[in-house]
C-alpha cells in the first residue's frame, strides 16, 4: 500500500476508534500567505506577491490577503503550521511530487516543528483518494456527534449524515472571520462539549481554527475537509476531481495520487 493510502487508513482508524486528532492541510495558498506574499484569488485572475496569472477561482474561493494590511492572518497561520502536539497532523507538499509548492520545500522544512510521524499530503481525501473518502469516511461521520464550519451559502438540507452544531462564515474568511475563534471556544467551554468531530470547510481559516481548538480542547477531534462535501451543501464543483467523481467526466485528478 502507498504512504498516500496508508495515511488516509491511518485516520480514519483514529477517527473510528474515537482516538483524537488535528488535521490541517497547508497547499501552496497557505504558503504564499505564511511567506508574507500578497494573495488575490478572483474568478478572472490571480495575484502572487507581484506576479498577475490570467486564470481564476469561483466566486466561493475568493481570497484577498495583504500582508501590510493583514499581518494577523499571516502570524496565526505561521503559529498553527509550526504548533508542536502529539496527534496535531500537518498536510503538506513534500517536494516528490509536481505540485505548485514544490520550489517552496525547503522553506516548508525550516518552519515545520512536528515532526515526521505528523506530516502528510494536503490531498490526502482528495484526487485518488476522493472515492475513498466518499465510502469511508461519510459512514464514520454517521456515527459521531458532527459539528461543521462552512459557507453561508452552504445549503445543509440534504447532507448524508446528522449535524449537530454549524458556524457559518463569510466572503475571504481568512481576513473576515476571526471572531469564530472565540465564538467556537465559548460554545464548547459553555456546553461542555467532548467527543465531537468538528468539520472544517472555511478556506485557510480552517488551519488557524483546528490549532486554536486542538490546542485548548484536545477531547475532540479537528478535521480540515476542504471542499470534499461541496456537493452536498450544494456549492460549487470546480474542483477536477469533484466533476470527475459526480459528474462522470474525464478529469485525469481522479487518478493523482501523492507520492509522499
Amino acid at each position: 500500500m502507498s504512504v498516500y493510502k496508508a495515511h488516509f487508513f491511518a485516520l480514519l482508524k483514529k477517527l473510528k476508534a474515537g482516538e483524537h486528532f488535528g488535521f490541517t492541510r497547508y497547499s501552496d495558498g497557505e504558503v504564499f500567505v505564511m511567506q508574507g506574499k500578497k494573495l488575490v484569488l478572483e474568478e478572472d485572475h490571480v495575484i502572487v506577491g507581484d506576479q498577475r496569472h490570467s486564470f481564476g477561482y469561483s466566486k466561493d474561493d475568493y481570497k484577498y490577503f495583504d500582508p501590510a494590511e493583514h499581518g494577523f492572518v499571516q502570524q496565526k497561520l505561521l503559529e498553527s503550521f509550526s504548533f508542536v502536539k502529539k496527534n496535531y497532523f500537518v498536510g503538506v507538499g513534500c517536494g516528490q511530487c509536481t505540485c505548485p509548492i514544490r520550489e517552496h520545500v525547503p522553506w516548508i522544512q525550516e518552519h515545520y516543528k512536528n515532526g515526521s510521524v505528523h506530516a502528510t499530503t494536503p490531498n490526502l481525501f482528495v484526487n485518488a483518494n476522493y472515492p475513498m473518502f466518499v465510502n469511508h469516511y461519510i459512514p464514520s461521520f454517521k456515527k459521531k456527534k458532527i459539528v461543521l464550519v462552512c459557507s453561508e451559502n452552504a445549503d445543509l438540507a440534504e447532507m448524508p449524515f446528522d449535524i449537530i452544531k454549524d458556524f457559518r462564515v463569510g466572503k475571504n474568511c481568512i481576513v473576515n472571520d476571526h471572531s469564530l475563534i472565540e465564538e467556537m471556544k465559548g460554545w464548547i467551554e459553555e456546553n461542555n462539549i467532548e467527543d465531537h468531530v468538528f468539520l472544517f470547510s472555511a478556506s485557510s481559516l480552517s488551519e488557524i481554527l483546528i490549532y486554536e481548538l486542538f490546542k485548548d480542547y484536545d477531547q475532540n477531534t479537528y478535521i480540515d475537509i476542504g471542499t470534499t462535501l461541496h456537493y452536498y451543501m450544494k456549492l460549487g464543483i470546480e474542483r477536477n476531481y469533484l466533476r470527475a467523481f459526480w459528474n462522470n467526466e474525464h478529469r485525469g485528478e481522479i487518478f493523482q495520487t501523492c507520492n509522499w
